[in-house]
C-alpha cells in the first residue's frame, strides 16, 4: 500500500470510526430527518449538553455534520446526506448473522 492509498483508508476509517458509537450513529440516523439543535438531543437520549457537544464534535471533525450557530443555540445537519446510506447493507450482515446462529440451534 502506498502513501497516498494510506491517506485515504486512514481517512474512511476516521468516519467510521465517529459513527461507530451507538449514539453518535443514532444522532446521525437523526439527522437524515433534518437538522436538529444541542437541546433537541440532549432531551431525547436524557444526557447534559457536554456530552451531546462531545459527541457532535466527534461528528464534526469526521466531516460528517456541519454546525450554525444561532444566538445561544447550534443547530447541525448531515454535511453529506447520503453518509448513511450503507447502513441498509449493515441491517443486512445483521440479520444474515442472526439467521445462521438460529440454524445452528435447530
Amino acid at each position: 500500500m502506498n502513501a497516498e492509498t494510506k491517506i485515504i483508508y486512514e481517512a474512511k476509517a476516521k468516519v467510521l470510526k465517529a459513527l461507530a458509537h451507538p449514539t453518535r450513529l443514532w444522532m446521525a440516523e437523526q439527522l437524515v430527518e433534518g437538522e436538529r439543535c444541542v437541546c433537541e438531543f440532549a432531551d431525547a437520549i436524557d444526557a447534559d449538553f457536554s456530552t451531546i457537544s462531545k459527541h457532535l464534535s466527534v461528528l464534526k471533525q469526521a466531516g460528517i455534520v456541519v454546525d450554525d450557530k444561532r444566538g445561544k443555540q447550534v443547530f447541525y445537519r448531515l454535511k453529506v446526506p447520503c453518509i448513511l446510506n450503507f447502513m441498509s447493507c449493515i441491517e443486512s450482515v445483521i440479520e444474515s448473522q442472526v439467521k445462521s446462529q438460529a440454524a445452528l440451534l435447530k
